[in-house]
């Protein structure tokens, strides 16, 4: 939000026109607008094994041999993983980085987007590269690459040896672990999945599992001194740094605090456990019987369920409110504060709050066009495509970025034109 004050909220629209792209290039994927709204961008075919990344009408100085997962960073630049002579790297604003690999993939961006980084493959080897430094260290296999806030701390779960086929004994024994800028923890695990790192980047947790019945948490390598039935993906209280987790006791599940269960209440379900930004309230999507979906906050379940599913829960930014993408019946919709809106939509973006949590947002699908939705009312206009509303800073205005029959437009629009 200290960056979106510096954007431009007075030009009321904006526009860049589309349609001479498809004279000038073979074929263009699918479009990506920058955070501001200032610039719409794509991968082009330019030539004959010549792709190009086009900006506002104007392509990079060099083209590439191959390019893919186009991607703004949340400081504005604009990445692409490239190929060039049969070597992949990533391309930052049209530069490609020194280092190149055998393969990289999966982008990653921290919070404020001072950093960035990317999975590599060298050589049957892999690792993490961030902001074009390279692990030392590479191992047999590496998934769930992971970037801290802004201190360019990177994570991945590795594999620590070679394992066979038929070495089943091995993969017992513990092949698995978790590495921190390539240096891995002394202790192994039979299974290593998600981590989180801590608010200050020292430490990090994970989901482990022990044996073939006991998983935990595991802190800096470190496991918690009870074990469940299973467990969920970590998280650091951003206040306190205290670890909570989903895990499964007696049956049924419920969270667990450095090991220790801090909701009395037990669910048929319970996951995507979120804190409050001030670290005061807690929340999970709980399932408080077989098929129905809804939301715990401190340990106790919202009255409204859904059958289907419910998603990408989010507190505002002072914690008072949260919602989360709900779908019942094959229908769409955000959940927020207990209730479900009454507007049911094809598809539903992640809800935004603006920044006093007065009001909350999302992208929406209806009929194969696209729009947005604010506090249950959806905006006139249908576009072809859009992207996440984002608030102004006094929460009054919302920038809305889309494409309109062949055009891009940047739009500044008071809350109240579409609120009522």
């Amino acid at each position: 939000m200290e960056r979106a004050a510096h954007w431009d909220w007075s030009s009321s629209a904006k526009q860049i026109p589309l349609s001479p792209w498809q004279d000038r290039f073979e074929w263009i994927e699918e479009f990506q607008a920058s955070p501001d709204g200032e610039a719409v961008a794509a991968i082009v075919k330019a030539g004959e094994s010549e792709f190009n990344v086009c900006v506002n009408g104007e392509t990079w100085p060099d083209p590439f041999d191959k390019m893919w997962y186009l991607r703004y960073c949340p400081d504005g630049r604009l990445t692409a993983i490239v190929s060039k002579d049969g070597e992949w790297t990533l391309a930052v604003d049209g530069a490609a980085w020194e280092n190149r690999f055998g393969y990289v993939w999966n982008t990653l961006f921290s919070p404020g987007g001072t950093h960035m980084a990317v999975a590599f493959q060298q050589d049957m080897a892999y690792g993490v590269a961030c902001d074009d430094t390279p692990w030392e260290r590479t191992f047999p296999n590496l998934t769930n690459p992971l970037i801290g806030r802004d201190d360019g701390q990177t994570a991945a779960v590795v594999q620590m040896e070679p394992l066979n086929e038929a070495e089943i004994y091995k993969y017992q024994q513990g092949v698995y672990s978790a590495a921190i800028g390539g240096v891995p923890w002394e202790k192994r695990f039979m299974n290593v999945w998600r981590m989180a790192f801590s608010p200050d980047g020292r430490s990090l947790a994970a989901e482990v599992r022990l044996n073939l019945y006991d998983y935990t948490i595991a802190v800096n390598g470190v496991p918690w001194n009870q074990t469940f039935g299973c467990v969920w993906e970590p998280l650091f209280n951003p206040v306190t740094g205290t670890v909570v987790a989903p895990v499964r006791t007696q049956g049924k599940w419920t969270l667990a605090q450095d090991g220790q269960v801090i909701w009395e209440r037990r669910f048929v379900q319970l996951w995507h456990a979120r804190f409050a930004p001030d670290g005061g309230r807690l929340a999970a999507i709980v399932a408080p019987q077989f098929g129905r979906w809804t939301i715990a906050v401190d340990g106790t379940p919202w009255a409204m369920t859904v059958g289907e599913m419910l998603t990408d829960a989010v507190f505002s930014p002072d914690g008072s409110r949260i919602a989360a993408v709900a779908k019942d019946r094959g229908r769409w919709s955000l959940a927020v504060d207990g209730r479900t809106w009454q507007n049911t939509f094809d598809m539903v973006g992640k809800p935004v709050f603006s920044p006093d949590g007065a009001h909350v947002a999302a992208k929406i699908e209806r009929k194969g066009k696209y729009s947005v939705a604010v506090d249950d009312r959806p905006w006139s206009r249908e576009c072809d495509q859009s992207w996440d509303p984002v608030f102004s800073p006094d929460g009054s205005r919302l920038l809305l970025r889309t494409i309109e029959a062949g055009t891009y437009f940047r739009r500044v629009v008071p809350v109240a034109d579409i609120t009522g």
